[in-house]
């Protein structure tokens, strides 16, 4: 109770709160979060500001030829992981959906794809590849450039491009060319390596060149398990899926302004509200420093770096395990998460304290 008092205050009385994460946490526990951030003329924000908000830049920008992770399942016989590692990153995508499962028309599993890996280092990804393109670092829009021309047979000049013999790029062109059913996977190497979005504008031109051939998709390999729901949900609600700047009443949306990283740099901030995201461990110094100097909040399970360095950490139940909830997959499939087991004595979900404190907050807006 005392927990909600504060966190009501906080957010009432700050100009220009900030509240991130939102990314481990259900969908009706988002909502209820962008209800309050509308009260309070917050700025709201999810993890894809660090990850794959370039790649939604990129898909308003030129659209995206996408499909679920269950079609890759049953049709993909080409395979690409760009800039990712799934064997680390993703631990179940190799086994369930992308390599070894037998699919409907895919019944020989593994044998009868072929798996294009494009990474600088040589990772366990790479090691399963069977092509495993090692791109120069900062050079994929290159690469993605000199596949499109590939793709049209128009002649590549020069020895090597991006780091690759030039032979070997007509070769994996003609791979992805040949097959019945393609997909790229695409993950942090392309979206926060040089070039950002204008990267993955190439690789969903180079999916929709490929589709002149064969049929090909593109999908991100996003990170936390609802990082796709709540751009699903700030979408719904605001038209914007992510940076979401509501200090005016209404949403404004402009990354690389009104995103998380930017307004700590800045110190525009006057209040941080953490919920499902560890910015802590992941943030640059600077805006550590920021998290710690203002006054803030964290909502997490965990005892983590972040709510070693708030004010007050609030302890929740974990969603899909304590608690079911709505999670959309990184292929936008909404799943509904069941509850397993009893959560501690007393202990809240997200939603039950987000809904307490907006309580609070329309009472204390009120007066």
């Amino acid at each position: 109770a005392e927990a909600i008092e504060h966190t009501a205050q906080l957010l009432a009385n700050a100009k220009k709160p900030m509240m991130y994460g939102w990314s481990s946490t259900s969908c009706e526990a988002q909502s209820v979060g962008h209800e309050i951030a509308e009260l309070c003329g917050a700025l709201v924000d999810n993890t894809a500001a660090v990850c794959h908000g370039t790649t939604l830049i990129a898909l308003q920008n030129v659209g995206i030829p996408s499909c679920t992770l269950g079609e890759v399942k049953n049709r993909a016989d080409r395979v690409v992981f760009w800039g990712c590692n799934p064997a680390h990153a993703h631990p179940r995508h190799m086994s369930r959906y992308s390599i070894f499962p037998r699919g409907y028309f895919t019944g020989k599993g593994s044998k009868q794809r072929k798996i294009i890996v494009v990474d600088p280092r040589c990772t366990d990804s790479s090691s399963l590849a069977d092509v495993h393109l090692q791109v120069e670092q900062g050079y994929d829009y290159e690469l993605l450039q000199a596949l499109r021309a590939a793709l049209r047979g128009e002649p590549l000049t020069g020895d090597i491009i991006a780091g690759i013999p030039t032979e070997k790029v007509y070769e994996a062109a003609n791979m992805l060319k040949s097959g019945r059913f393609g997909v790229i996977f695409f993950g942090m190497g392309v979206t926060q390596s040089l070039g950002k979005d204008h990267n993955i504008d190439a690789a969903i031109c180079l999916t929709r060149d490929l589709n002149d051939y064969t049929k090909f998709s593109i999908i991100a390999m996003r990170g936390h398990y609802n990082v796709t729901g709540s751009g699903q949900v700030l979408g719904w609600q605001f038209g914007f899926p992510y940076a979401v700047d509501l200090s005016r009443g209404f949403a404004r949306y402009n990354p690389g302004e009104t995103g998380t990283i930017e307004v700590l740099k800045r110190q525009e901030a006057d209040a941080m509200f953490v919920l499902g995201s560890d910015p802590g461990a992941h943030f640059p110094m600077r805006c550590v420093k920021e998290i710690a100097r203002l006054p803030s909040v964290a909502i997490d399970p965990h005892i983590t770096p972040t709510t070693e360095i708030c004010d007050v950490h609030v302890p929740v139940c974990f969603v899909g395990v304590e608690v079911g909830g709505n999670c959309y997959r990184m292929d936008n499939v909404p799943i509904e998460s069941r509850k397993v087991v009893e959560p501690p004595e007393g202990m809240m979900s997200d939603q039950q304290f987000l809904s307490a404190v907006l309580t609070r907050v329309q009472e204390l807006k009120a007066n």
